[in-house]
């Protein structure tokens, strides 16, 4: 039997290589569908290989009768409708060991960027200005880092903050304490990595519990002038919340690399803050990381299909 895989966004030219070599499958990689054609192209496809800017939502799914599986090159599984894969039997796997060095670089960026005023000054030197006095920062060195939510990117983001010579404590209540254990990090109750940290780094995927934690309520467990760095998902932070934080100096700070609507709309809170550093969803955006999830990806795909081997399995209850 051929299977038939389609690629409906860009991926490395690796992976489409790996799929065409391999026996038993006949790809179809377009690049980047509209929508509308989206939903034609998916119609015979066995499985699909996509990135964050595809929808697998119940329409796509319902009409995809012979669809096995998805692979998402990369970490975030948001944009698939996992409930409705399950129900379909529709296995979803991801990639997430492809970008977590890409993500930690970047979150680390985002952390020296707004301790510094490094986007901030750049802007005000290319306006014309030398404002040395206006972009006094803080250094890294004996602040406390707590980041919520300790898997492979935070654990990155960890080794590289104690390089920096900070105190780095966590929240992961899903987390064997043995691995932070061996990175040196202690697992502490929310409340407690709120109260102590001077920069909070967020790596939680987002549910019903963590889908707004960044509000009103936990801003007043924080400490007074703490910095905020967000590189996993949007829709951990309330926005507006976060904002009134800002202007009133509650919050010094925050680095923000998603959003829960990509792009923001012109009006976000947010947007236009001067004590914010802003990046268009680039943590994972290296040549390096890309070539690794799409390989990643494809692989998956093909050892699914054509072995019955189910790694990274985001739905297990899809499995035997």
């Amino acid at each position: 039997m051929s299977f038939h895989v389609l690629v409906p966004d860009n991926v490395h030219q690796k992976a489409i290589d790996l799929l065409e070599a391999s026996d038993g499958i006949r790809v179809t990689a377009p690049g980047k569908l509209e929508r509308a054609d989206l939903l034609v192209a998916v119609a015979d496809a066995h499985a699909l290989i996509i990135r964050s800017g595809v929808m697998a939502d119940v329409e796509l799914l319902a009409g995809a009768p012979q669809l096995k599986a998805i692979a998402r090159a990369g970490v975030g599984v948001d944009n698939i409708d996992l409930a409705a894969a399950t129900d379909r039997g529709i296995l979803v796997m991801n990639t997430p060991g492809g970008n977590t060095i890409s993500t930690a670089e970047h979150t680390f960026g985002l952390m020296i960027a707004l301790s510094r005023h490094i986007s901030q000054g750049h802007q005000s030197l290319a306006e014309g200005r030398w404002d040395r006095k206006l972009f006094s920062g803080v250094e890294l060195k004996g602040k406390t880092l707590g980041i919520i939510g300790l898997g492979r990117i935070g654990q990155a983001i960890a080794t590289r903050a104690q390089a920096f010579e900070m105190t780095v404590i966590a929240h992961d209540p899903y987390l064997p304490p043995a691995v932070a254990e061996a990175i040196s990090v202690p697992l502490l109750p929310l409340a407690e990595v709120y109260a102590r940290s001077d920069f909070l780094s967020f790596h939680a995927m987002v549910t019903d519990e963590t889908r707004g934690m960044v509000n009103t309520d936990s801003i007043a467990r924080m400490k007074d002038g703490v910095r905020i760095i967000n590189a996993a998902r949007g829709a951990l932070i309330n926005s507006a919340d976060l904002a009134e934080a800002l202007k009133n100096g509650v919050v010094a700070g925050a680095a923000l690399d998603v959003y829960e609507r990509e792009p923001p709309p012109a009006d976000h809170p947010l947007i236009g803050l001067p004590n914010v550093v802003h990046t268009p969803h680039l943590a994972a955006s290296t040549s390096d990381a890309q070539v690794t999830v799409a390989v990643e990806a494809a692989q998956l795909i093909v050892d699914y299909l054509l072995e019955g081997k189910a790694d990274n399995v985001c739905n297990p209850a899809v499995l035997p």
